[in-house]
Order: C-alpha cells, then structure tokens, then sequence
C-alpha cells in the first residue's frame, strides 16, 4: 500500500508541475462547453437543452481523461520510468493503482469545474442533491476512463498509436450511447456495443435525475455498473501491463 502511495505522490507531483498539460486538461472542457453554449443559443425555443448539456460535459471529461491517462502511461514506459518501477520491486498492482489515485485528483477537479460551468451557463436550476448525484455520475465516469485510458496504453508502442483507439472505442460513445439519441431506437446489435461503453450507464443516470419527477433509485445499478467497469478494467490493465517495451 505504501508503495501505491508513493507512485500517486509522484504522478500527482508531475501533473502539478507540468503546468501547460494541467492547464489545457482543466481549460479544454470549458472551452468546449463554451461552443456548444454559442451553438444551442441558435436552438428554438422550447429545445430541451439540459437533455444534451450536462451528457455532453460527461463525455468531455470522460474523452480527456481517456486521452490523457493513455498518451502519459504510454511515455512513461518509452521512457524507461515503468521498467525502473519494476527493478525497484513494484508490483503491477501497486503501479496501476497509484496511477489511478495520482489522476483522482484531476478527475475529480474535471468533473467539478464542467458541472459548475453548465449549471452557471445555461442557468439550470436543480437542487443540491441532484448537484451531487450529477457529480457523482461524472467523477465515476472519469475513473472508468482513466482505467480504459491504462487498458489501451497497454496495446500502444508510441503516443501516437493510441488515436486509433479514439474512433474504435470514444467516438462510438457519442452515437450508441443515448447521447443523442435514445439508445432504444438503435438497431439490437447497435444497442448492445452502446451498453458496453461506459457513458452509456453515465447517460442513463443523467437523464433520470435531471427529470422533474426523476427515480434516482431506478438507476442505482448504473452506478453499480460504472463502478465495476472501472474495477474490471483495473484488474485487466494491472494484468497486463508489460514490464519492458
């Protein structure tokens, strides 16, 4: 357990330090919401835009953390720091969750920064506990995406080999998912591929608790499923993950 400590210290130490790679990770989203504020405000009235918004910063946060999570481990073991890690005697387990508790913190900071900008730029009015669900559903997902982000990582040689992995596993999120559509009108086969991605379980916790008459308990077991997906995939990663290039 120390040792896990030990990696997320210095994860946490280099993400703080690399100032442009932090700020950009916290900037990017906002900025992007910020576009998609200009292209609703063209929507007629009567457009349910919460219906979109608050899936839409899911998806931000869930597309950067995948991103940069993958592309930084990838460095890391061209670099030689992971092969260093296991001559001192780590072991993949601690490696993988230290990696994971480092990018907690820039998970949990994503997450909050995006729901507060939506609430604030399209005045959305919900109550505190819905706030805290809406953040829940979001910090879960991120932590699902950085353990996919460390499952790809695994597959890629160079930073440059992840992007492939963007169209195969992210961009299918934003059509299967129910993001723009519900995920019921898809074809059967596309309506399966779209429940085994994560921001699929994330949606369906949304757009329930953002009802005025929401069941939040209807949609526990989505928490339940993200919550796996993320410990599947760690144990996957940490199984996986090569000691040398």
């Amino acid at each position: 357990m120390n040792r896990t400590f030990v990696v997320a210290r210095r994860v946490l130490t280099q993400l703080l330090h690399d100032r442009r790679l932090f700020g950009l990770s916290v900037m990017a989203p906002l900025l992007i919401i910020y576009f998609f504020k200009i292209f609703f405000d063209t929507m007629p009235a009567g457009f349910n835009v919460a219906r979109y918004v608050v899936p839409i910063a899911a998806f931000m946060v869930h597309f950067l953390a995948f991103l940069l999570c993958a592309i930084v481990l990838v460095q890391e073991r061209t670099a030689g720091t992971l092969e260093r890690m296991f001559v001192n005697g780590f072991r993949r387990i601690e490696i993988i969750s230290g990696y994971v508790l480092g990018y907690m913190f820039l998970a949990t900071l994503q997450a909050v920064v995006a729901v507060v900008e939506v609430l604030l730029l399209f005045n959305l009015d919900y109550s505190w506990g819905t706030i805290l669900i809406l953040l829940a559903v979001i910090w879960l997902l991120a932590i699902a995406s950085v353990m996919l982000g460390m499952f790809v990582s695994t597959f890629a040689r160079h930073e440059g080999q992840v992007f492939p992995f963007i169209p195969l596993l992210i961009l299918p999120s934003v059509f299967l998912s129910g993001l723009i559509v519900n995920n019921d009108l898809l074809p059967s086969w596309a309506a399966w591929i779209g429940r085994a991605l994560p921001l699929y379980y994330a949606n369906t916790v949304i757009q329930e608790v953002i009802k005025p008459q929401g069941d939040v308990g209807s949609v526990w077991w989505s928490f339940g499923v993200l919550v796996l997906y993320a410990i599947v995939l760690l144990g996957v990663a940490s199984r996986t993950l090569r000691e040398v290039e």
